[in-house]
């Protein structure tokens, strides 16, 4: 955890996530005037490739989102994406329900990425939280380390959670509980005879850590290992072998942390095949589903392999997003999956499952949630897929990234945002007319856009107005004014926030 004021990234955040680019004293927000006239190179700009936003031409590589069917009815928010492509543009995007882009910030170079983008709780105030970091460093796959960033309803860095002592973060899972504190995973590389299950005496495993911080001090108040309570015969990953032998056995790999109802934890493991719930006080397993071990008799409908995202569902059922396919394939597609448990019985019991229409089946990734009016929600994580469903299971919006993309996690939610930083506007002439686009990274209540234009910046009498339309809204100013600024409104027409004023240079 480090102090706002001190982070080596929160400038980024606090003008949307990419450096200034001005023109005529812009201030702390876009402002891009060019002449191009159709046939000319921009004035105030000179990066390479098309721009997709005028105003925001930082968002060039920003991949476009398909929406395949369209929003029926769906349920109130915004939809919460990381992006990963060879592109090299990663990091949190939140969308609506048509794919248009409503806030995007870059995470900062080098060989970083973003996972996990979500809305939580902090302090009783609703925040955006995410992981930034490396994967793949210590030789197991999918293994994060890095630290994670909360953020304010105005994009402003709060705090950084990282893991107390030498550990770095795993990406897997961030939980923000009741009590101010955070749960997360952390994947430590340990020497350990592997002889019993067949690997080098003197080996490496992966142990699977939960840490519980306390996000305010950064103390660290609970931990629990994977090794004390699970037994590497309940794996169901190969060893490594040859020259790879000495690499961490990553033979448990956590993925989802957290809360049952009565605040004892819930652990999914792709690598066992199995869920867990554990004692929060004790660290002792109550119970495990699945796997090769399970405590309870699990139907055949119910039973789930390489699987992601275990939750409870506030019904009393519990929920799993079941790849059905990783190291080996044991579906022909992808679900997400629920399930009640009797503890009494010790049975599980089949209640529903949710595919996808194109028969998805998603080797890696993914995550399964229930939403506020009690729909669903998928991430289909390695393939770029996701899909909201009414409660009765049918589908009422699909949609996806570019299909060379992937993102770890989907989610939907309801969130306002109001940065703090400008209005961004962007200039052009055409056919003897000043264009103007306009755009604000994060905000949630723009409505309308009134471009003012005048001789002089603070004499300006002609006005143009539209509404949204999309991340960045175009709006034309006959003749060449000298002078142009865009005020963003919302639905009652009040100024939200007002952008420089930008020369028209011709």
């Amino acid at each position: 955890m480090t102090d706002a004021r001190i982070s080596r990234r929160n400038v980024l955040l606090g003008v949307g996530g990419a450096a200034i680019c001005t023109a005529a004293g812009a201030g702390a927000g876009y402002a891009i005037a060019d002449t191009d006239n159709d046939a000319g190179a921009p004035a105030a700009t000179a990066q390479a490739g098309p721009a997709k936003f005028r105003s925001r031409p930082d968002l060039r590589a920003l991949p476009d989102v398909t929406i395949t069917t369209p929003a029926n009815a769906t349920a109130p928010g915004l939809i919460f994406l990381t992006p990963a492509s060879g592109a090299g543009l990663w990091g949190p995007l939140m969308i609506d329900d048509k794919g248009s882009p409503v806030w995007f910030r870059k995470v900062p170079d080098p060989a970083t990425v973003a996972i996990d983008f979500k809305a939580q709780h902090y302090q009783n105030k609703p925040v955006l939280t995410w992981w930034e970091g490396t994967i793949g460093g210590t030789g197991g796959q999918g293994v994060g380390q890095g630290e994670f960033v909360i953020a304010d309803t105005s994009y402003r860095e709060i705090t950084r959670v990282r893991a107390a002592g030498s550990e770095q973060a795993d990406q897997h899972d961030f939980v923000i509980t009741p009590n101010g504190t955070a749960l997360f995973w952390v994947y430590d590389p340990i020497p350990y005879d592997l002889s019993a299950v067949g690997g080098p005496a003197d080996g490496v495993l992966h142990d699977g850590v939960i840490q519980e911080i306390n996000i305010r001090t950064g103390q660290r108040v609970f931990e629990w290992r994977a090794r004390d309570h699970v037994g590497l015969d309940e794996s169901y990953a190969p060893l490594p072998e040859g020259d790879s032998a000495h690499l961490p056995y990553d033979y448990f790999h956590a993925n989802s942390v957290g809360l049952d109802a009565d605040g004892h934890l819930l652990v999914s493991a792709r690598h066992t095949w199995a869920t867990y719930k554990i004692n929060r006080k004790t660290g002792a397993v109550i119970w495990r589903i699945g796997g090769k071990k399970s405590d309870l008799v699990v139907d055949e409908k119910s039973a789930f392999s390489w699987q992601h995202d275990f939750r409870r569902r506030r019904d009393g059922s519990y929920s799993v997003f079941d790849n059905g396919a990783g190291i080996t394939k044991q579906h022909e597609q992808s679900r997400g999956l629920i399930f009640k448990v009797d503890e009494a019985a010790r049975k599980v019991s089949f209640v529903r499952e949710f595919l996808h229409p194109a028969k998805l089946s998603a080797p890696t990734q993914g995550n399964f949630r229930e939403l506020a009016d009690g729909g669903s929600f998928i991430g289909w994580g390695q393939r770029p897929y996701f899909t909201e469903y009414a409660p009765d299971g049918t589908v009422r919006l699909d949609g996806h990234l570019p299909l060379d993309n992937q993102s770890y996690r989907a989610y939907k939610a309801e969130w306002a945002g109001a940065p703090l930083d400008q209005p961004a506007l962007g200039l052009h002439v055409d056919g003897g007319n000043v264009v103007v686009s306009a755009s604000w990274n994060g905000s949630t209540k723009v409505a309308r856009w009134r471009a003012r234009a005048g001789g002089q910046p603070r004499a300006l009498t002609q006005t143009a107005e539209a509404d949204r339309t999309g991340f960045e809204t175009t709006l034309t100013l006959p003749g060449t004014p000298e002078y142009v600024v865009a005020e963003a409104l919302d639905s009652s027409g009040k100024v939200l926030g007002t952008s420089s004023a930008i020369p028209v240079r011709v």
